[in-house]
């Protein structure tokens, strides 16, 4: 496991403020920051994509992922995301291969797994008492290994951003345009979907199901 110690130090001398004294404080701001560049810079894509209410739909199947790790005795922690994974991979394949709006097919997982993950919870009550820890996340218990892989993943992120970026855009703007140029178009929705998956479920532990979305 890495040594953050250095980095927490500096945050501490960089703003001397009192609240930024505990360890826990410093690690819940690191947190933040490798959060906040990773949902502004897929969010640029969300919106060229339209898919507005992806992040929604990917957040609240959280309740399923924690549920299922509970049923099947695994730990949510793995679970939950995957379970995000699946379902944000599920969306981009039924919209290849509807007539629908984009938005129309995630309004439509979002119910399902939305009342899947409600059915399933209701059937527990330790679950059902921490679903407010989804509602509103817990920054303030992130500790080393949160903060190494929210890091690891925004080292993806931005190396995708920089290698996809513009390929992104144009499949935004008109697939079958950039098919017809050399574009692998499936590849990188796929792509672009399982990632941003990753970032939802993997903020939702830091801010919640509430506050990823205004992310």
């Amino acid at each position: 496991m890495f040594d953050f110690s250095i980095l927490y130090d500096y945050v501490g001398r960089l703003l001397p403020f009192d609240g930024l004294k505990a360890r826990f404080m410093q690690q819940a701001l690191v947190g933040l920051l490798l959060i906040a560049p990773m949902t502004a810079a897929m969010g640029v894509q969300v919106i060229n994509f339209r898919m507005a209410f992806f992040a929604d739909a990917i957040s609240h199947s959280a309740f399923a992922g924690v549920a299922l790790g509970l049923i099947f005795a695994v730990s949510p922690q793995w679970t939950m995301p995957l379970f995000g994974l699946f379902v944000g991979l599920a969306i981009m394949a039924m919209q290849r291969r509807s007539a629908l709006s984009t938005d129309t097919v995630i309004g439509v997982v979002f119910a399902g797994v939305m009342a899947f993950g409600l059915a399933i919870v209701s059937r527990d009550a330790n679950v059902a008492r921490d679903l407010q820890r989804f509602l509103y996340g817990d920054i303030l218990t992130i500790g080393d290994a949160g903060i190494l892989t929210l890091a690891a993943l925004l080292i993806v992120v931005m190396i995708f951003q920089a290698w996809s970026y513009n390929r992104l855009l144009y499949i935004g703007l008109n697939p079958a345009v950039a098919q017809a140029h050399g574009v692998r178009v499936a590849d990188y929705q796929f792509a672009f979907a399982g990632l941003l998956a990753l970032v939802v479920m993997l903020s939702i532990w830091a801010v919640g199901v509430l506050l990823v979305t205004a992310l």
